[in-house]
């Protein structure tokens, strides 16, 4: 039997890597734990210096050590050893942070990120981040390409969750509309209705030699530098789509040399 304190403690941790910052009221709508329970969990974290307190932006984030907690993970899959000097020629052309997300059950997960290359980026931190799959551009980009038997399997597993973020499992008509709609364009957006919203990440599939989708290649920006999100994807992702293709390429002669 777990311990539930541990647990409502990581549940914690994970949801504040989705975010820059967080707040009680955001922990408290997105975890479901009473709000007394989280005020005790995050001053442990604090206390133990996973979490620090910034009054000036009225809330919390994780701090660097958090990155200690995978420092222990060291198997690297070969797409992200393949995307990486692409993921930076980009954030170096376009300025921008960029980001390569791997499928993780029932979300995607930021595996690599060129954060640190972009001195404009709108998150200071990005690794290891969770991302759902009907409202994160990096996780749509993903699901929007899977075939049939994989996309109901992962449907599936995400009618059972209680993340709104989640509903539109509940909703076929409409989230087939959505996935059509991303096959057409070849890219996937965040959704307006989530946070944050002062940016949004613009994503492209990556695929492997047999047309299997392997992971998502995305650039985030702030919203503010365009006149509409339709100009930002017309400059983006041709690059973004460009970038992929190579990475097929450079996935191909890794996976030649390592037979």
């Amino acid at each position: 039997m777990g311990i539930r304190a541990v647990e409502r403690a990581m549940r914690v941790l994970q949801e504040m890597n989705l975010q820059p910052i967080s707040t009680i009221a955001h922990l408290h709508a997105r975890t479901r734990l009473p709000k007394p329970t989280l005020v005790r969990i995050l001053h442990t974290l604090e206390e133990a210096g996973y979490v620090e307190n910034d009054p000036r932006q009225g809330g919390y984030q994780v701090s660097g050590l958090v990155t200690s907690l995978s420092s222990g993970y060291h198997k690297e899959p070969m797409v992200v050893e393949a995307g990486r000097p692409w993921a930076i020629a980009v954030t170096r052309k376009y300025k921008w942070p960029t980001s390569i997300a791997l499928l993780d059950h029932d979300a995607v997960v930021v595996r690599f990120s060129t954060v640190a290359e972009s001195s404009i980026s709108p998150f200071h931190k990005t690794v290891n981040m969770r991302l759902p799959l009907f409202t994160r551009g990096l996780g749509l980009a993903y699901l929007a390409f899977t075939d049939a038997e994989e996309f109901n399997l992962i449907v599936d597993i995400l009618r059972r969750t209680e993340d709104p973020e989640n509903a539109l499992a509940h909703h076929p008509e409409k989230l087939k509309r959505l996935v059509d709609q991303v096959r057409e364009a070849g890219y996937a957006t965040r959704s307006s209705f989530v946070e944050p919203k002062n940016s949004n990440t613009i994503a492209v599939p990556i695929f492997n030699e047999e047309g299997r989708v392997l992971a998502s290649l995305g650039l985030t920006y702030f919203t503010t530098a365009f006149k509409s999100e339709k100009e930002a994807c017309e400059r983006y992702v041709p690059a973004l789509k460009s970038a992929a293709a190579e990475i097929l390429l450079d996935l191909k002669r890794l996976q030649a040399s390592a037979l």
